[in-house]
């Protein structure tokens, strides 16, 4: 009676183990895609309150030409 207990304790066991190693990666999933969402709460709330500080300078006319950007643009030749 006693080798019963054991082994039903042995599959119990077996069967928790393998439930903890499929959920596992789930539960990893989850916390690294809730990280991500506070880091880009915190980028955009960050962008917003630098935007809103900017706005006092004046925005950029037509008249001085189009905005670039900081990299430069070459076309490519062929050989």
């Amino acid at each position: 009676m006693e080798t019963t207990h054991v082994e039903a304790l042995i599959g119990m066991l077996t069967v928790l183990g393998l439930l903890v190693l499929m959920v596992l990666p789930a539960v990893i999933g989850i916390a690294h895609e809730r990280r991500i969402d506070r880091q880009l709460k915190r980028a955009g709330t960050d962008r917003a309150a630098h935007t809103s500080a900017g706005a006092s300078r004046p925005a950029r006319s037509p008249a001085h030409g189009p905005a670039r950007s900081a990299t430069s643009h070459h076309t490519a030749r062929a050989a």
